[in-house]
């Protein structure tokens, strides 16, 4: 799932486009597989799957938002790594933090909601996952795009 995301994802830097409706196919089929991942491995029990599924479904509303703010940053590094100014790389990567710490943020949020919604246990389950699964995507784009030259200004 991973390295096909990475696949998709890398053509697409190539081209550099920001299409909407290329960033909804990705996360619609990032989002098919995750759901499977996401139902064998957190199992909630069968009083709690409803209101488990509801929670969960708008975590990744949320989600799928910040990868569109994810995705149209690293459209903005395609179009410009070559000639980056130092001031530009700095820009970029404060709105690349002030990113992670804000899904940081919604990991964290989502655990107390699935918790209620469920369980301690299966929050937890829900928090690994995510924990696992959001560094192996950022770790795969990341594998997929170049460094950044030195600045000669």
């Amino acid at each position: 799932m991973i390295m096909m995301f990475a696949g998709m994802f890398a053509a697409m830097f190539t081209y550099a486009q920001s299409d909407v409706e290329q960033v909804d196919l990705i996360q619609s089929i990032y989002g098919i597989e995750k759901k499977a991942i996401v139902e064998e491995f957190i199992q909630p029990k069968v009083e709690n799957r409803v209101p488990f599924w509801e929670v969960y479904d708008a975590y990744e509303v949320e989600r799928k938002a910040l990868g569109k703010e994810r995705f149209d940053l690293l459209i903005e590094f395609g179009e410009k790594f070559e000639n980056l100014s130092n001031e530009e790389a700095d820009a970029w990567m404060k709105e690349v933090i002030s990113l992670g710490k804000r899904q940081n943020k919604l990991v964290d949020t989502y655990y107390n909601k699935v918790k209620k919604a469920s369980s301690p246990i299966v929050a937890m389950r829900f928090y690994m996952l995510e924990a696992y699964l959001l560094p192996a995507n950022r770790y795969e784009i990341l594998d997929a795009i170049p460094f950044p030259e030195e600045s000669h200004e």
